[in-house]
């Protein structure tokens, strides 16, 4: 019978080592056979590590643990229907207050007061609350307070300067007759301007949604 034929360039063993069982490219006892040579000497190197353990997938490519794509938080809504009536609350009455005092120290009501007034209140109340049927509800009521009460502090401060008596007197002996001075003087103009307050709270508020 004829002797198989030895592939070539068959390499040498070392410190002559013998072949195992049959196998010329095994080495000796307790060394595991050695990779057969491809002619690339680079082509069994690992890749060199980059410190990213997720390097190696492809685009597209889910995420380790089966868990698909990295999830992305989505930014918190502005739906705070409770904290949007507060803010507007809030803004009402810092905005009736100058809107008051710039009326009493010129003794008259300025239009653009009052949509300012109305803007502003809507407009940081829909900041925080979002666009809710809600909140810009309660904009245009507290703008409309917020003009009266600024009315109201408007007429005390003519009368403690025509009395010669303390602000806080007039607002807290005779708010009574503060009151009733009001229903005496309100006219047609008196009356647009809460609705200008109103009107504008609306439209700051569909500005900031």
């Amino acid at each position: 019978m004829s002797q198989p034929v030895q592939p070539p360039n068959q390499p040498q063993q070392p410190f002559g080592g013998q072949p195992v069982d049959g196998n010329p490219y095994a080495g000796g006892p307790g060394q595991g056979a050695p990779a057969a040579p491809t002619g690339n000497p680079y082509g069994q190197q690992p890749p060199a590590p980059t410190g990213n353990p997720f390097a190696g997938q492809q685009p597209g490519q889910g995420a380790p643990f089966g868990g698909g794509a990295p999830f992305t938080p989505a930014p918190p809504a502005r739906n705070n229907v409770l904290l949007g009536v507060a803010v507007a609350l809030g803004a009402a009455i810092v905005a009736g207050i100058l809107y008051g005092v710039i009326a009493g120290s010129i003794e008259r009501e300025v239009g653009y007061a009052a949509v300012g007034v109305g803007f502003l209140v809507g407009f940081a109340a829909s900041k925080v609350g979002g666009s809710n049927p809600a909140v810009i509800a309660a904009s245009a009521v507290f703008s409309i307070g917020a003009v009266y009460v600024g009315q109201l502090i408007g007429i005390s401060m003519i009368l403690a300067d025509v009395a010669q008596i303390p602000f806080s007197e007039v607002v807290g002996d005779h708010f009574d007759a503060v009151t009733k001075a009001w229903s005496q003087e309100a006219d047609f103009m008196t009356y647009l301007f809460l609705g200008l307050g109103a009107v504008a709270a609306v439209g700051g508020a569909k500005k900031a949604g």
